[in-house]
Parts: structure tokens; sequence; C-alpha cells
């Protein structure tokens, strides 16, 4: 069929489906991202790619900058660093490395990196909770010992105390088993003592 009719009507369904699409296409644009930074053209973002697998490649080699984690992206030859550097030191190098890599135009440095005060509060930390269980090992040794030998049944019995993290062990000779449960008993009341060990304690004479 082609009557005048028929291409009349066969037109406007033909321009009702332009028009559609066109009305679609402009709904799809307006609700589109923000542009995001791109590689311009298909050899910039060869390039692109290469230098970021080149800069990954150089931070695995390199021990300064274990325990760091770091994301590397490169734009049109401009390489940025993100995530966390273990350190101000390793920040840098980071830095740097990237810098020398061939075709690097400029690094754009986002890490964070723990400042040169954290680090050392840190380590000061650390050695005050080293000395803190030295001290509390070595008072809690002392407290047993005194309790012992204040004791009416230990009393002509050389027993010997040690300390270790909390761990009270004792070793020598008491007169029956009665009295090594007494004593383990007497360095368990003691504040601070996880547990006591008689393992090494026997039952002799004096």
């Amino acid at each position: 069929m082609n009557t005048p009719m028929f291409r009349s009507i066969f037109c406007k369904t033909l321009i009702a489906a332009g028009l559609a699409l066109g009305l679609n296409a402009a709904v799809y644009a307006d609700t589109s991202d923000a542009p995001q930074p791109h590689s311009d053209g298909i050899g910039a973002v060869a390039t692109d790619s290469v230098i970021t697998t080149k800069v990954k490649s150089q931070f695995i080699d390199d021990g300064r900058l274990k325990k760091s984690d770091i994301s590397v992206t490169t734009t049109n030859g401009v390489v940025t660093l993100t995530g966390t550097a273990a350190s101000t030191a390793a920040k840098s190098a980071a830095e740097s490395i990237a810098r020398g890599v061939s075709g690097v135009k400029s690094v754009d440095d986002q890490l964070k990196a723990p400042s040169t005060a954290d680090v050392a509060a840190g380590k000061m930390d650390k050695a005050a909770t080293a000395t803190r269980k030295a001290v509390s090992d070595s008072w809690i040794t002392t407290k047993v010992k005194s309790e012992i030998l204040a004791d009416s049944v230990s009393k002509g019995f050389k027993v010997g105390v040690k300390t270790v993290h909390g761990v009270v062990v004792l070793k020598g000779s008491l007169g029956n088993q009665d009295a090594i449960d007494h004593v383990k008993d007497l360095a368990s009341q003691v504040n601070g003592v996880k547990s006591v060990n008689t393992s090494a304690l026997v039952v002799g004479s004096t």
C-alpha cells in the first residue's frame, strides 16, 4: 500500500519516533555525572598506563615503602598518589620515586603520613609500657618473697621467687604438700599476680 494517506501517516510516525529518541538522549545527558579527569587520546591513555605500572613496580621494590598503602593514578603525565605512607620519610620517598619515572610531568602527592611527634609519642608509650611491666614484676617478686618469709609455715625453708609478666614461679622445698599449697595461696593473693607455678617446689627437709 503506497497511498498519499499512508505515506503521510508513515512520515508522522518516523518524526514522532525521532523526537522520542532525541528526548531520551537529552534526559540521559542531564543525569550524567560531572566530567572526570581523563587522558587526552588513545596515545595518552597508553602512556599513562605505562607510567602507572612503572611507578607501582618501583614502589614494590623499594624497602622504604614497606607497611605503606599507596594508590597510583596517572592523567596526562600527572601522577596522583593517594593512601597512607608508613612515615614522613616514606611519603617523601614515594614522591621522589614517582618524579623519577620517565614520562612523569608532575606529582600530586596526597599521601597521609604520621607526624614526627606522633611517631615519637608512640615510641614513648611503648617504652613506658615496658617499664611498667618490669616494675610490676619486680614489685610482685619482692612482695611475694616478704609474704613467704613472714609466714610461719614456710619458716626455715628456702623458696625462690621469680615473676614474668605477672606469672609467679616458686622454686625450692617445703615440709609437705600442704605447705606448698599454702605458699601458693599466699602468692596468689598478692596484687597483680596472674597465676602461680609451683612445679619447681618439692617436698623436702630444711
